[in-house]
């Protein structure tokens, strides 16, 4: 029996309702899916304590506190951070670390002890207990704490090994020629250190032919010796704090210091729109996965920090 022609194309054809909605849920398949952010640096402080504060430097400034950087945060597609101490205050280590244990956006803190002080491996041990305990920061943040001087101190030495044994992170800023050359210094006397290089980008390029080639010298060595380089936003001068920025007038620096740390050694850390969304177009140029490392992946070997919240990724 033959059948009819229009049922049989009825039945062969689909509707152009299905071939749309097929070509859509293939376009949806195709396109990533947002890149989750780790901002591995934000500071927590409140001078309205009783005792006050030593960070921001300048006074009357209103606290910023856990639920500010989930505020602050969120809008932006970060799921997770990491504290970085604001206080050269040993007691604002424990501070810290009571105000985010229930916060579980904060995966973690990089505090503040001393390598120089005696007492320095007694209170290494008490706070790695704590699993939130990342690391601590070193370099020239205090006028207490100077890495150029303190890598002549046999003290400094032995305490930094026994800090290295622990498998925590330390975290130099801010970024000075002499620093990267004290930091090498350091990892001679210290190898299995893990450290992280803060604010990189903070930093301008010296338009000096023999001193940029210096630098870049120093961070080629800081890369070799498996250092990570966290990018904290974008440098703009002071005079032109309130200009826009210009994605094109990074791109000399960003390529500089890609060069230099590949897709496997650089961080992210900051919430600044605009910055942002400037690095994350940089970063998707050169591939999503290039752009997940950035943004992400590369933060868990860096600081070890472990997921707290459902929202945060978490390497296969």
């Amino acid at each position: 029996m033959i059948e009819d022609s229009k049922s049989a194309r009825t039945l062969e054809a689909p509707s152009r309702r299905t071939v749309l909605a097929g070509a859509a849920a293939t376009m949806a398949a195709a396109e990533p899916a947002p890149i989750p952010i780790i901002d591995t640096h934000f500071h927590l402080y409140d001078q309205t304590r009783p005792q006050g504060a030593p960070f921001p430097f300048t006074p009357n400034n209103p606290p910023f506190l856990p639920r500010n950087f989930r505020e602050t945060a969120i809008p932006l597609g970060i799921v997770g951070g990491i504290e970085v101490e604001a206080s050269p205050w040993l007691e604002d280590n424990l501070w810290v670390l009571m105000m985010i244990e229930s916060e579980p956006m904060i995966v973690g803190t990089v505090g503040d002890l001393d390598p120089v002080k005696p007492d320095f491996p007694e209170y290494l041990e008490r706070f790695h207990r704590n699993k939130l305990f990342l690391g601590i920061r070193y370099g020239n943040v205090w006028k207490q704490h100077n890495l150029v001087t303190a890598i002549e101190k046999p003290e400094f030495i032995e305490n930094m090994k026994i800090f290295a044994r622990t498998g925590l992170t330390l975290e130099v800023a801010n970024p000075r020629f002499d620093l990267f050359e004290a930091t090498l210094r350091l990892t001679d006397k210290v190898p299995d250190l893990r450290v992280v290089v803060g604010h990189l980008q903070a930093l301008a390029l010296p338009t000096d032919p023999d001193v940029l080639k210096s630098y870049s010298n120093n961070l080629k060595e800081l890369r070799h010796r498996k250092a990570y380089a966290k990018v904290s936003g974008l440098y703009r001068p002071r005079s032109a704090a309130q200009a826009p920025f210009d994605p094109a007038a990074y791109k000399p620096t960003m390529d500089f210091i890609f060069d230099i740390f590949g897709e496997d050694y650089l961080v992210y850390a900051g919430r600044n729109k605009q910055a942002l969304d400037i690095l994350m177009a940089y970063f998707l140029a050169k591939g999503q996965a290039a752009a997940e490392k950035f943004f992400w992946k590369n933060s868990i070997p860096a600081f070890r920090w472990v997921k707290r919240d459902p929202t945060q990724p978490r390497l296969a």
